[in-house]
This record gives structure tokens, sequence and C-alpha cells, in this order.
């Protein structure tokens, strides 16, 4: 999808800028932006979104957070050996991966880390600035694709460094979006920031293969009045997303998502339970499983088993780049708050937004549509009906000393 030359280029700040998905993402974006492979998996490279003024992949300036040191191509090199990348692929795009990592700034907080939740939501806002101001960028898209984080207890409890990182992004003036269940910016404190900012922002949870089938499943067994009785699932995967979800606490998290595809869908909450395994020698693939137990005509029983197999990054990536381009187009023509209108991409998506994946398409597509109409900032949005709102312009301001206003009552 080509765009004109005179459109300036677009940061994506990834948080887990190491990570396997993120590494998927840079490789992806510069081997698809070179016409090495095909965009397969991006709806915004179909031709519905052809003249929505989305930023092209060879415009994408790529930086981030992470807590881990190892560089991008060593971790694009690991990624080949697993089968995850294509051969030949990373040693193509070598030059693209090392200066994404050469804009990877410590994360946090670590373990020693005497910073308070302000220092750090401060300095996670400057290094996002500074990427800015030197790449001379316009605007950037905050996107979460660190490992999920266990939901935080209470209300002195510290904030979830998915939440420091979502108020860094308002801080310095960037629409987020939320690609995991950690709590980000539905957490309290973040939620009132983000009301106040003006800002356009999108999640949570990337719905990439079990939780789709289920949003097509669902609505399938509604409208033909079958009536489910049962419906249990369970998840084998390994690498970094198995290992954080072997916390009972952060597993919790990621099957609420799923789960509740099931309720909205169905209109009840059927039996039977979700269950995630670690499997480390699966590496970043996983297999998702499910038994389906519904009545038919007279009450016969009857049963539907689904089993999903895939590559969880190869599968994420091309979602994290349309992502990335509809929130900063979102943004460009001056929209705020939750875009329900993405809400195809969530497992537990903001604002208010349908359930079932052909509906949520629909939106999409809506969207697609009114994003052509949008000009640059200040112009008029979208029409109704696609859940945004014109932006404010009350962005959160610098304070003395480099605080940041609203980080008020932050430890």
């Amino acid at each position: 999808m080509s765009a004109s030359l005179s459109r300036p280029r677009v940061g994506v700040w990834l948080i887990g800028a190491r990570g396997s998905v993120a590494t998927t993402v840079v490789t992806g974006c510069a081997a698809v932006a070179a016409g090495l492979h095909p965009p397969t998996g991006m709806v915004t490279e179909t031709p519905a979104f052809s003249d929505s003024g989305l930023p092209a992949l060879s415009d994408l300036v790529f930086g981030g957070h992470d807590t881990v040191d190892c560089p991008l191509p060593k971790r694009a090199e690991t990624l080949t050996a697993g089968g995850v990348l294509p051969p030949g692929v990373a040693t193509a795009v070598a030059a693209e991966l090392a200066a994404a990592d050469r804009e990877i700034r410590p994360g946090g907080p670590t373990p020693g880390d005497t910073r308070s939740e302000a220092d750090l939501i401060t300095a996670f806002a400057h290094d996002i600035r500074d990427f800015m101001h030197r790449h001379e960028l316009e605007r950037a898209v905050v996107v979460n694709v660190a490992s999920t984080e266990p939901a935080s207890h209470g209300p002195d409890a510290p904030l979830p460094a998915s939440t420091l990182y979502a108020l860094a992004a308002l801080h310095a003036g960037c629409p987020y979006v939320n690609f995991t269940p950690s709590e980000g910016m539905h957490h309290p404190v973040a939620a009132r920031e983000a009301e106040r900012s003006g800002l356009p922002y999108a999640g949570r949870d990337g719905k990439t293969g079990q939780t789709l089938l289920r949003s097509v499943l669902g609505p399938m067994f509604t409208q033909r009045a079958l009536t489910v009785r049962a419906w249990s699932g369970t998840n084998l995967l390994g690498g970094g997303d198995g290992a954080a979800l072997s916390d009972p606490a952060a597993a919790a998290a990621k099957n609420a998502g799923k789960e509740r595809v099931l309720a909205d869908t169905l209109g009840t909450t059927p039996q039977g339970e979700t269950h995630i395994d670690d499997v480390p020698a699966l590496g970043d693939w996983k297999t998702a499983w499910d038994h389906i137990a519904f009545d038919g005509f007279l009450g016969t029983r009857m049963i539907l088993q689904t089993t999903w197999q895939g590559c969880d990054s190869a599968l994420a990536a091309p979602l994290v780049l349309d992502l990335a381009r509809l929130t900063a187009r979102a943004h460009e023509s001056g929209l705020s708050g939750p875009l329900d209108a993405l809400a195809f991409y969530f497992k537990d998506p903001v604002g208010d937004a349908p359930s079932g994946l052909a509906e949520q398409y629909e939106a999409l597509i809506g969207f697609a549509g009114s994003l052509r109409g949008a000009g640059a900032t200040g112009a008029t949005g979208p029409g109704e009906g696609v859940g945004l709102r014109q932006g404010t312009g009350e962005g959160l301001e610098p304070g003395p000393a480099g605080q940041a206003k609203g980080t008020e009552g932050l430890r």
C-alpha cells in the first residue's frame, strides 16, 4: 500500500520490544515493505483499506522498552532456527533489525529498582519523546506486546508495569494499544488519565487463535438456536508466553477474555473451563483444543471438537502492524477515546462493541471507510456508528522539574 512521499513517518514503540512477537513484527514489516514476502494476515493490506490514508509499512520506525538485553538480530536468529521466521529473511533485513534494536531502551521496574512510580513514568515518557524528536516523527503509537502479568489486587497495590507504560504513553502524547491481557489502560488510575488526555486507545488481548474461533462458533450456535451445554478448552504452548502463563494469576487474566467471548456470544455461561499448560518443548508454537457439548432438535446430544495449531508470533505480528497503522491514522484524524471499531482484533475490546467476529468485521470496514474521509488532526472525524469522538486537545503537559501532570498520588 503506497503512500505519498510527503507523508511523515510514524513511530511504533513496542513494550516487550525484544520478545518473539516484537521481533516478528519488525522482521515482517521490513520483509513485506521490501517485497520479499506478501502481506499475508494483514487486513489493512486488503482493498477495503486502500484509500484510508494509513501510513505505509516503509514509513514505520520502530523502538521500544524491554528488560532483557538480547539484541533483535540474535533473537531473529533464534526464531529462524525454531521455524518461526523463514530462512534468509532475518539476514535480508539485518540492517532494519539493528536499527530498531538501537532504539530499545531499558524497561522496568526491575529487581532493586528504587525509582518511584512517577519517576518511572517520567523516564519512560522521556524515552518515547526523545525517540520521536530524533526521528522527527509527528506521532508514535505505543503497543504493549510484553508477557502477560498477574492482575493487581487492592487499592494500595503497586501499579503494574503495563499501567506504568500506558501512563507514559499518555504523558508522551501517544495513542496506546494493549495487545496483552495485562491491566494497562484498564487500571482506574490510567483510565482517568486516558479520559483527560484526548488520545485514542485500543485493546485488550489480541485475538489470534482459540478465541478467534470461539467468536465465530459462538454466534453460529446462537443463530442456529442450538443449546450449548458445556464448552471446555485446553491450550498447550511454550516460549516466553508459556512460562509467563504458568503463573496461575497470569493464566486467570488470559482465560477471563477467552471465557467472556462465550458468555457474550451465547448469552449464557456454559459449563466447562479453559486451561493453559506450559510445554517448553513447543517453543513459539501452540495447540488449542475445544470440546463443545450441545443439544439439537428433540434434545439430541451432539459434540463438536476443534483443534487449532499455529505459531503465536506469526499470528500476532500482522495484527500488531494493522493496529499500529489504524491507531496512528485515528490519531492523525483527531479522534479520541476507546477505538470501538478495532474490537475485531481483541478478546476483551474497550468501548461498546459486538462480540461476534462478523459484526466486528463490519464495524472495522465501516471504520476504514470513515477514515477515508477524514483529514489531518483537527479535521472532521468519522461519522456516527464508529464509537469515536473528536480529540479535546487537552493532552498531559510536563509539570515542574520534569514531573508530568496527572501523576498526583503516584508513589
